[in-house]
């Protein structure tokens, strides 16, 4: 065998891992949406977003709601503890019900808004 053949040979075993990868990706993503799509929303999440006291607010982007309100103090609400749990999990920013939930720099407020069509 040639350093020609050899070349096409790894070329072509490498090509086969590279397919083999892209195959087993996709894979985890259908197990992964189906676990998710099974979940059902009192198993999913564990807060409820009409228990929290939200304030209308404005900033750069338009209008959207927050909690706490600008200047006000904290109150001990579990759902609102849970939400920035699950924001936490999330990178500060998830999707529920239509509404975009994310988490300001503070680490304590959360800031959502509908969805944008």
């Amino acid at each position: 065998m040639n350093e020609s053949e050899l070349s096409e040979v790894v070329v072509d075993f490498l090509n086969a891992v590279e397919a083999a990868a892209v195959n087993a990706k996709r894979q985890i993503a259908e197990i992964k949406g189906l676990a998710e799509k099974e979940a059902t929303a009192e198993e999913k999440w564990s807060w409820e977003p009409k228990k929290i006291p939200w304030t209308e607010a404005e900033g750069a982007r338009g209008s959207y709601e927050r909690y706490p309100a600008e200047g006000q103090k904290i109150e001990s609400i579990p759902d609102h503890k849970a939400l920035l749990s699950d924001l936490k999990e999330h990178k500060n920013f998830l999707f529920r019900d239509g509404w975009n939930y994310w988490l300001f720099p503070d680490l304590v407020t959360v800031g959502r808004k509908p969805k944008s069509k």
